[in-house]
């Protein structure tokens, strides 16, 4: 048993808005999305068997992508470790309140624990409900060849409205758009928009024309979608997280390292830096050239830092976004503690370094690829994970 059946599969397609992320690994046709599937399946042969069953059922769960995607960080980084040549032991009991971290790691140079945690960014507001996501799927639906769609959502209602009518009121309209018409759409641009009303509901489109070496591939119907506010704080994301895992294990007498796979939208340097070392602040002196300095609001260097133990936490190893197209690229950086206190922690050769000297960062490059000791190419996966083929109708 592994986690995907070798089968037959033939739908290529995009992941739908309203798929789960376990749903569309299964599903996704493609020798793409096949070595993905075949990776997966392999280094989760490598899990002690008495765990396997567990890392199944979280990466087949349909009702949770946060389950999936914090399943496949946890593979990762044990592949990770063991192709470093480390000895990898997996929940055991660790510390002095009895619990369990995700992993007990031995290398030649000792032992360290390291507790992973998936943090992702989110979407403000709910205008990306279950039934939008749906919707968002039917427009897809809707056979475009020559435009692209920006949608905006006016309202969104609580019962279902009809998909169908949705796909046939689009469908009449792009009929009747002429693409070497588009030039002159200033002239005439109630033409070249359309709003769909049902109910509660009511969304707005407008036609986007697609250049002549896209028209007649398949592609996503909409181009643009409905513009929302993101949630910022990515400092806080990041400070939250690494306190959420912390303090959950005590007084451990081991080098302890929270791995955070740290999914947000635009990744910085910089909001590290201030999650785990403080912000930056610029002192200006009349006649004087400025200097800098931190304030004491990082995760390290809060006022009284033994007082909330996070000095027992050595350092945090982050990787930006990390999922199976990302595995072969992506470099771990591991930022150490600015406590003195707290206990030193190896480095592996494939994790770039950062530590804060006299208030300065200070970094040294990994003395390796991440990819030669996970057994993967440089360039994997590949091939296109959807290579563009000509559009057929969807009735």
């Amino acid at each position: 048993m592994a986690i995907y059946a070798d089968q037959g599969r033939t739908d290529s397609s995009f992941q739908r808005e309203s798929e789960s992320r376990a749903e569309f690994y299964d599903r996704v046709a493609g020798p793409y999305w096949d070595q993905v599937r075949e990776v997966i399946n392999e280094w989760w042969s490598h899990l002690p068997a008495d765990v396997q069953p567990g890392f199944r059922s979280r990466l087949r769960d349909r009702n949770s992508d946060t389950n999936v995607s914090s399943t496949l960080w946890e593979l990762y980084l044990h592949e990770m470790l063991i192709g470093s040549g480390c000895t990898v032991e997996i929940e055991q009991a660790a510390g002095d309140r009895g619990k369990r971290p995700d992993f007990l790691v031995s290398h030649a140079e000792g032992q360290f624990v390291l507790e992973a945690i998936w943090t992702a960014q989110r979407l403000k507001g709910t205008a990306y409900s279950t039934l939008t996501l749906s919707l968002f799927d039917a427009i897809n639906a809707v056979p475009s060849p020559n435009f692209s769609l920006a949608v905006t959502i006016n309202k969104t209602g609580t019962a279902k409205p009809s998909e169908k009518r949705l796909k046939a009121g689009l469908v009449r309209w792009l009929e009747g758009l002429d693409p070497d018409e588009f030039d002159g759409a200033q002239d005439n641009p109630a033409k070249f928009s359309h709003t769909w009303e049902e109910g509660d509901w009511s969304f707005s489109f407008q036609a986007i024309l697609r250049s002549l070496g896209n028209r007649g591939l398949s592609a996503s119907t909409i181009g643009f979608y409905p513009a929302l506010p993101w949630f910022g704080g990515e400092s806080d994301l990041m400070h939250s997280a690494v306190k959420k895992k912390g303090s959950r294990y005590g007084d451990l007498d081991l080098p302890f390292v929270v791995a955070v796979g740290f999914a947000v939208f635009f990744p910085r340097n910089e909001d590290v830096e201030t999650a785990l070392y403080g912000t930056t602040v610029e002192y200006v002196e009349r006649g004087k050239a400025s200097t800098y300095g931190r304030l004491r609001d990082g995760y390290w260097t809060l006022p009284h830092d033994h007082d909330h133990g996070h000095e027992r936490v050595s350092g945090v190893l982050i990787v930006d976004n990390p999922a199976p197209w990302t595995w072969a690229t992506n470099t771990p950086t591991l930022w150490h503690s600015a406590s003195p206190n707290s206990i030193s922690t190896p480095v592996l050769p494939t994790w770039d370094s950062v530590r804060m000297v006299d208030g300065r960062i200070e970094r040294e490059p990994a003395a390796a690829k991440a990819h030669t000791v996970i057994g993967l190419p440089a360039q994997w996966p590949s091939g296109k994970p959807f290579p563009r083929t000509h559009a057929t109708p969807v009735k």
